[in-house]
């Protein structure tokens, strides 16, 4: 529209009844929100680098649905901020900042799909699409003292076509008493800071190859490792060569000075009530919704805009 058209059709707008000016707050907000979300992605990333061949010689070459546009002086190849990300091809940009703001608040696929006026399955990708990324937004090492102990949850197959054992009731228990291989194992390692790691180890228990497999590339060299009794962690230490107390929790010892693990079995209730809200989750999806739990614990992502940022990679740790 030219500069005086809309001059005088902005001099107009005191003429608005009420009613149309609720018509019209009501037909911007699209636009609004797609202005949102594209300045937060161009803050979050202002020099992007070519997602084919990964070079950063590139210029301006107009626009794509509100986001600047480059071409890769290397390849030749057109991109955006959003090319290669997790977040690439996604419609509906202008609701993205609310549907993050009701995950900042842990609501439901169907709640957030009625809020936003999508259908569940766009809702559904949503999530994962957004967390896919921001599970990997961890500390490279846990230092000083650190706590590891396995959080077991009923293995869940929901969602599959095909089941590898007899169906059960959703909410259902397992067929045998304690640990087996009906439950998956969460290794939660967390040090004294609050940094945490979480693994996703398999069915049954916890093992010594396992600990090597996961735990091992997260622990500083000079970290005492503070576990329970289990005889894996004492085998893994051993051979690893890290410096390792126990608390024997079957004697009834929980503290012995600053030798407990009651940072990490807090963080596994927090995790439990938290994920109880969702009403069963599939075990294939438990590494998205462990990242969203760190992301959401302490704060740690508080606005829409940072949960975008991290949607495309983009982290401030």
């Amino acid at each position: 529209m030219e500069t005086k058209r809309f001059g005088r059709w902005l001099r107009q707008l005191s003429l608005l009844t009420r009613r149309q000016r609720l018509q019209l707050m009501d037909a911007l907000r699209p636009a609004v929100g797609l202005d949102q979300v594209c300045e937060a992605i161009a803050c979050a990333a202002p020099d992007p680098c070519c997602p084919s061949c990964q070079a950063r010689r590139s210029y301006r070459h107009g626009h794509s649905r509100g986001l600047q546009r480059y071409r890769c002086r290397a390849c030749g190849r057109t991109f955006t901020a959003l090319s290669g990300t997790p977040l690439s091809r996604l419609r509906h940009r202008a609701k993205w900042l609310g549907y993050l703001g009701n995950m900042l608040d842990a609501k439901s696929v169907r709640t957030s799909a009625k809020a936003l006026e999508v259908h569940r399955n766009t809702s559904f990708r949503w999530r994962h699409r957004f967390l896919a990324l921001v599970k990997h937004d961890r500390p490279e090492r846990l230092a000083g003292i650190a706590e590891a102990d396995e959080l077991f949850l009923l293995e869940s197959q929901k969602g599959s076509r095909k089941l590898d054992r007899p169906a059960r009731r959703r909410g259902g228990v397992a067929a045998t008493r304690g640990i087996s291989r009906e439950h998956v194992c969460v290794l939660v390692a967390r040090d004294r800071t609050g940094g945490t790691h979480d693994f996703i180890t398999g069915r049954g228990a916890l093992t010594r190859d396992q600990l090597h497999r996961h735990l091992l590339p997260v622990l500083d060299p000079d970290v005492l490792l503070v576990t329970d009794g289990h005889p894996a962690y004492r085998c893994f230490t051993r051979e690893a060569g890290i410096s390792h107390e126990f608390v024997n929790l079957r004697a009834g010892e929980r503290v012995r000075g600053a030798v407990h693990v009651q940072n990490v079995n807090a963080y596994h209730r927090r995790f439990r009530q938290w994920l109880a809200r969702f009403h069963g989750v599939a075990s294939r999806y438990l590494p998205n919704y462990l990242g969203w739990q760190w992301a959401l614990d302490g704060a740690r992502i508080a606005t829409p805009e940072r949960f975008l940022r991290c949607a495309i990679g983009v982290f401030n740790t």
